[in-house]
């Protein structure tokens, strides 16, 4: 058995699960950059019949898997995977399996950013590496109204936070039960009044057909010149070119992103110059918990696969 592991980029796989569990004839083969060509991306992992994938970093897509005729099992960490083409994927007659996961560590991240843009942290931070005190005047929380666009799983144990800092909480999502934000703290509302009236929106959406280009240049239009806005949910739910543009315009305080359109970000893309804006690589899911979890499910998987036995099997 021959295991490629793709995007580890901090080099953590091999020591965040047991990998001494696999097969005693099992090759592992860790790739810590990542391959965006689809012909350098099929050249590397030909050889392979067992691809771990790290979320939706590489896509798998017909053309790619269709290329990989040695490829038996595909496991993904998590439960979900829109990068995969899974009608491909079982016409090749290639397994698809995923992992468990954890909510926190996205809630974590969001209210990192949250904090960060609204206390100035990367700015003052950097000031004070360079020798100066105090430049900026923050924003206060308590009795601010945070807009969650997204009532799911994790835009619920956000809402609860927002609650716990003495916020007032808005919800909106299409046909989102008042009963159900009233459940995480919040009320619900239309989508043009959680725009105009919060001070932070936070975007906590499924990204699909109908969620692609939800936040656009209407609804920053709608926004104030004092609210700011969050994504730490995937990057096409909020149009980049109508974002910079408001940013550029003045027409928002600022935003914190943790998704992109590309990724990893290109070093010359314009989001990475934008004014007022916290910035961080896809980190949302990144803590130690989470990996640790992931590859040993990984690990389960692999082994229950060689041995024939039941494992996590994804569908579309």
């Amino acid at each position: 058995m021959r295991v490629a592991i793709l995007d580890d980029y901090q080099n953590v796989a091999l020591t965040s699960a047991d990998w001494g569990r696999l097969p005693a004839d099992a090759e592992i083969a860790v790739f810590d950059q990542h391959i965006a060509d689809t012909d350098a991306l099929v050249a590397a992992l030909e050889p392979y019949d067992v691809v771990v994938m790290m979320r939706e970093r590489t896509p798998m897509t017909a053309d790619r898997l269709a290329r990989l005729p040695k490829l038996r099992l595909l496991v993904t960490t998590n439960m979900r995977n829109a990068s995969i083409d899974f009608a491909a994927a079982a016409e090749a007659g290639i397994t698809v399996c995923g992992t468990a996961g954890v909510d926190t560590a996205t809630v974590e991240h969001t209210w990192a950013l949250i904090l960060s843009m609204a206390r100035h942290v990367p700015a003052e931070d950097a000031g004070m590496r360079a020798g100066g005190w105090q430049h900026t005047v923050g924003f206060g929380l308590e009795g601010r109204i945070l807009g969650i666009l997204g009532v799911g799983r994790l835009g619920r144990l956000v809402a609860g936070i927002g609650v716990a800092f003495g916020m007032e909480v808005l919800a909106w999502s299409l046909n989102l039960d008042p009963a159900r934000a009233e459940e995480a703290g919040a009320t619900a509302v239309t989508k043009e009044e959680l725009f105009r009236r919060s001070d932070i929106v936070s975007v906590h959406y499924k990204l699909g057909e109908r969620s692609i280009g939800l936040v656009g240049a209407t609804e920053l239009g709608w926004m104030r010149p004092t609210s700011y806005l969050v994504n730490t949910s995937r990057a096409p739910i909020v149009d980049t070119g109508a974002l910079l543009a408001a940013l550029h315009e003045g027409r928002i305080a600022g935003a914190a992103l943790d998704v992109y359109d590309v990724e990893p970000l290109p070093a010359d893309h314009p989001i990475r110059s934008a004014p007022r804006t916290v910035l961080t690589p896809h980190l949302g899911y990144v803590t130690d918990t989470e990996y640790n979890l992931w590859y040993e499910h990984v690990v389960e998987d692999i082994v229950a696969f060689a041995a024939g036995s039941p494992v996590r099997v994804l569908t579309a």
